[in-house]
């Protein structure tokens, strides 16, 4: 019953429901209070609906926005509970006593506050939006950028400025129940003192030398900095918040490449869920900043995804366009009819030049490149499980979709399954439970689906740990946790206090320290090993939360279970032996068919009797059945081991580099020569000054 109405309240617990019931009872107590009249009563229920309110409004909760919808915002809440108390007072026959007309006059000047305090925090923020904000790019020598206003000014300003009332509202309930005007009036100095020294103290952030330079200076500055620094290969990115994971996973590859790189952002959502790198960052929210922007020395753009704002860079003659993706797997997207549009596709393995050419969209083969998965690099390859520990098999479901599809997942119909043998295997396994992220996100069923696995593998857990053939070294555990610790303290030396005060403060400070980059690169390594270590080799585990990350998994583990996803892919380039379940029951070689990536692996029904023949694989590698085709499916998916795909991915970039100077020029020598009559705006990004028709175009595309 709770679980349904936290459901159908978008609430996001137990707790955040009990605040919207209280709040939103608070105010029918209210009015009754104050009709009865009760001090007490209307005291009590005023703590409720301030608490209440306040507390919905630190955990961000859904309900707070859907009220403002229907009329009931923050402002009118507030309004209703003082209108509230000048019923009270009314009722409580102090009509005709000064403190009556002092709160009415209070509450009105507090309002007229509002006005101000709401036009300066609204003026405040748009002055110190960037129109281009950066990380790793030295804005700072070049333009001055003022410190940001205290958080305590602009951070929930509303919220904060509204609740200045509190110190009158108090002031008038105990001025009523004392029948002391003197104490009602102290509350109502306060609170319109307080509320005009909050509109005081935001003065200076609009004028002066606290205000950040006209956009024009920093769009001139950002071009003074493109010039200086000469970009050569751009990783462009537009999305939505919940796809940053897409343009994070090639920053590695960025950081590695031979030539100069530069990221460009669309969306400052996306800048705000970057991950850390030393690349320089440039987001450009508005299509006509970036068309004027200079790229002139830029050669090769990299597309991480298909968007509609790929057009505003797609439009540039002058560099070669390339589309790269975000992962590789048999889903349509993988075979887009709008990468017709790039000069090049590039793939990882033949399987995805092949994906194109069975697709027919029109993609030509001799515009595929294949360069591997250079974000692959850190997966280790496997070479057998030691005598002296106990195997450990991976189960990484992912989650239920958008839709009821059977075959989305299969912690529905076979997780517990699965996991129910994996803990009863004999010789035993370790078992790592790591679901995605997203999972019981949507479903119901498949939340309790987790939880009851979740439930399976902490009890097999206790069970093993009393067990006494299974043997732990204390010692050892201790001091890896102690190593933890020590780790996790200086990584928060090195992460902490990095957020700045809004985007201009972060555009101007946003420099990575590379030494600091790199030991936290380095810090994280030794976690990750400290924390294997932290427990037993034999301990089941249910890992979730960002660390240990995916790819650690892989590296610890001797197979894996998983579903149809990039995961599978990714795993593929172990060796290792893994199985996948077919939930939707297509039957083997169907499953086979339609699935490239399953094609060398054991394929579970939904009730996961086929797993011995994964286990078996485990025990002893040289009757692994299916280790010649897990061979060549990972050079057929992700390409050769040799040379390495860094080294490819380099290679395809300076080659199409070269492509695009030779384009160049060749414009170049028919403009000089008089040949074919070519405008030279076609051929070299359009000056700041007579772009913003082409803006307008571009954007109706």
């Amino acid at each position: 019953m709770i679980s349904t109405a936290i459901r159908v309240a978008r609430v996001g617990s137990a707790a955040e429901l009990a605040a919207a019931v209280l709040m939103l009872l608070g105010f029918p107590c209210l009015m009754l209070a104050a009709l009865v009249p009760s001090i007490p009563a209307f005291a009590a229920a005023a703590a409720v609906t301030y608490l209440a309110d306040h507390y919905l409004h630190r955990k961000g909760s859904y309900l707070v926005s859907r009220l403002s919808k229907v009329r009931a915002g923050l402002s009118i809440r507030f309004l209703i509970r003082q209108l509230l108390l000048i019923l009270l007072l009314a009722r409580l026959s102090l009509a005709d006593n000064l403190i009556y007309y002092g709160a009415i006059a209070c509450f009105i000047a507090f309002y007229g506050l509002q006005a101000p305090h709401g036009a300066l925090t609204t003026l405040i923020r748009n002055r110190r939006r960037m129109p281009v904000a950066t990380r790793n790019v030295d804005l700072a020598s070049r333009i001055r950028i003022p410190d940001a206003p205290p958080q305590a000014l602009l951070n929930r300003a509303a919220e904060k400025m509204l609740h200045l009332d509190l110190a009158a509202v108090v002031g008038i309930l105990v001025g009523a129940s004392l029948e002391s005007a003197a104490v009602g009036y102290t509350g109502i100095g306060i609170t319109v003192a307080a509320g005009t020294l909050y509109v005081l103290a935001l003065l200076p952030y609009v004028r002066g030398r606290k205000t950040p330079p006209s956009p024009e200076k920093v769009l001139d500055a950002v071009d003074d900095w493109l010039r200086e620094y000469r970009p050569e290969t751009v990783l462009y990115f537009s999305g939505s918040k919940d796809s940053a994971y897409q343009v994070n996973m090639w920053l590695e590859t960025m950081e590695q490449l031979d030539t100069r790189p530069l990221v460009l952002l669309r969306e400052r959502v996306i800048l705000q869920n970057l991950a850390p790198t030393t690349v320089p960052v440039v987001c450009v929210p508005g299509g006509v900043h970036l068309m004027n922007m200079d790229l002139s020395t830029v050669r090769v753009a990299l597309y991480a995804a298909n968007v509609g704002k790929n057009i505003h860079m797609l439009r540039v003659p002058t560099m070669k366009h390339v589309f790269i993706g975000h992962g590789d797997s048999d889903k349509l997207a993988s075979v887009n009819p709008f990468s017709k549009v790039y000069d090049e596709v590039w793939t990882a393995g033949r399987a995805g030049r092949d994906r194109y050419a069975i697709a027919d969209v029109g993609v030509r083969d001799d515009d595929i490149v294949e360069v591997g998965r250079p974000q692959l690099a850190p997966i280790q390859t496997w070479r057998g499980v030691p005598g002296d520990r106990v195997p450990t098999v991976l189960y990484a479901p992912t989650w239920e979709g958008w839709d009821d599809n059977p075959g989305n997942t299969s912690i529905l119909l076979a997780g517990e399954n699965i996991v129910k043998k994996l803990v009863k295997a004999d010789p035993a396994v370790r078992v790592l439970y790591k679901p995605h992220p997203f999972t019981g996100t949507r479903s119901a069923k498949a939340k309790a689906a987790h939880q009851r696995i979740t439930a399976l593998i902490e009890k097999a857990a206790a069970a093993r740990a009393a067990d006494p053939r299974f043997t732990a070294d204390t010692a050892a555990q201790s001091e890896a946790k102690a190593e933890l610790a020590r780790i996790e303290a200086r990584l928060a030396e090195l992460t902490g206090g990095t957020e700045k005060g809004d985007e201009a403060e972060a555009s101007r400070d946003g420099v990575a320290d590379v030494a600091r980059h790199e030991e936290t690169a380095r810090l994280r390594a030794e976690w990750n090993t400290a924390y294997w270590r932290s427990f037993p080799d034999w301990e089941h585990r249910v890992i979730t939360g960002a660390e240990p990350r995916l790819y650690d998994c892989f590296n610890v583990s001797d197979a894996m279970v998983s579903d149809i996803s990039s995961v599978v892919s990714d795993f593929i380039a172990s060796g290792k032996p893994y199985a996948v379940t077919d939930s939707a029951e297509l039957g083997v070689e169907e499953f086979k068919r339609q699935n490239t990536a399953v094609r060398a692996a054991v394929i579970l029904s939904n009730s996961a009797k086929e797993l011995g023949g994964l286990l078996d694989a485990v025990r002893d590698p040289a009757a692994d059945p299916l280790a010649e085709d897990r061979g060549e499916l990972k050079r057929y998916l992700l390409g050769p081991d040799e040379p390495k795909s860094i080294d490819q991915f380099n290679t395809a970039v300076g080659q199409l580099a070269l492509k695009a100077e030779t384009r160049n020029l060749g414009q170049e020598s028919r403009i000089t020569t008089g040949g074919p009559d070519v405008e030279l705006a076609d051929a070299v990004p359009v000056p700041r000054a007579s772009a913003a028709g082409e803006a307008d175009g571009a954007d109706a595309v």
